[in-house]
């Protein structure tokens, strides 16, 4: 059996937010190692939990740590395509949605599995590793605006423009194939009194890279919208991200949901027509105490929203 080691982020507080009825449908979106979805299975008795993941090896290993439970079903595929899975169970209306973007500790800390520039292994950096494009493709054959664009706008780095010619200068000599090679060339393109000012100088790259290959925020918002379609009267929709730019996305459709007027500030009389269809239960987003930051480092930038429907 594959070591599939995740410490689930916000536990307790996913839990609670969700507040599960013990017969009711959940749907998690991101199964990952099963742990947000083992608290879930507990409380149900006859009720249901769908569990998605587009990392077949998270699928297997949940399958294994969830056999005991009844009522718990899977599918293999991103949760952007969750209704295949529905439609495959034949089930129309959930109770609750978990959606936690964040990158499972076993696929960072996997080293073939080429996510972290702590290991040196193959630019491979895909969730699904069914899919065709990886890393390498992304850093040999991107144009240098194309890496420029997606290093700024998914890595919100500085540097983005001269990381994107070094990769492009050296890729000329030779493809760049692993990890450890793409560390050093971002490294000498960063300059060196601020090279380690801000943590690894490889983080926001490979976060980039990262996004890029798999999609992350392609669709998103409209997802968010779909999904939201499916919630029964009370259910809940819990999203734990963990960069900006997936927060900006969900609290943008959560405000949408949320909210009567959508008609811009200067006009004067509503004309939209839009009706708000949920209630946020926390206005600003809940993050880790202090305590779970002390114990699992990768809670820091972890951000809870939790929105219910009318």
């Amino acid at each position: 059996m594959i070591k599939f080691e995740h410490k689930p982020i916000m536990l307790d507080e996913c839990i609670n937010a969700l507040n599960i009825n013990p017969n009711g449908v959940y749907l998690d979106c991101t199964v990952g190692g099963a742990g947000h979805s083992q608290e879930i299975a507990k409380k149900l008795k006859n009720g249901t939990l769908l569990c998605l993941d587009k990392d077949e090896d998270a699928i297997n290993v949940s399958k294994d740590r969830l056999k005991n439970f009844e009522n718990v079903k899977f599918f293999h595929c991103d949760f952007k395509e969750f209704e295949k899975a529905l439609q495959f169970y034949n089930i129309e209306k959930l109770d609750g949605i978990l959606i936690d973007l964040g990158v499972s500790s076993y696929q960072i800390d996997t080293p073939e599995r080429g996510f972290s520039y702590m290991h040196n292994s193959y630019l491979d950096m895909r969730m699904d590793k069914s899919q065709k494009k990886s890393a390498y493709d992304v850093v040999n054959f991107y144009s240098q605006k194309e890496l420029a664009t997606i290093f700024k706008e998914y890595g919100e780095e500085q540097f983005a423009n001269n990381i994107a010619k070094h990769i492009v200068l050296n890729r000329e000599q030779k493809p760049i194939k692993t990890t450890f090679e793409l560390v050093e060339i971002i490294q000498k393109a960063i300059p060196a009194k601020i090279r380690y000012s801000g943590g690894h100088p490889a983080k926001k790259v490979f976060q980039a890279l990262r996004i890029e290959v798999n999609d992350e925020l392609l669709n998103l918002f409209e997802t968010i919208q779909k999904l939201f379609s499916h919630l029964n009267t009370k259910g809940r929709f819990v999203v734990l991200t963990f960069h900006s730019l997936e927060d900006r996305i969900v609290k943008k459709a959560f405000n949408l949901f949320s909210t009567d007027c959508i008609c811009p500030a200067e006009v004067p009389i509503c004309n939209c027509g839009h009706k708000k269809e949920g209630i946020l239960i926390s206005k600003k987003p809940i993050i880790a105490t202090e305590k779970e930051m002390q114990e699992n480092p990768r809670s820091h930038s972890a951000k809870l929203r939790i929105i219910e429907k009318l």
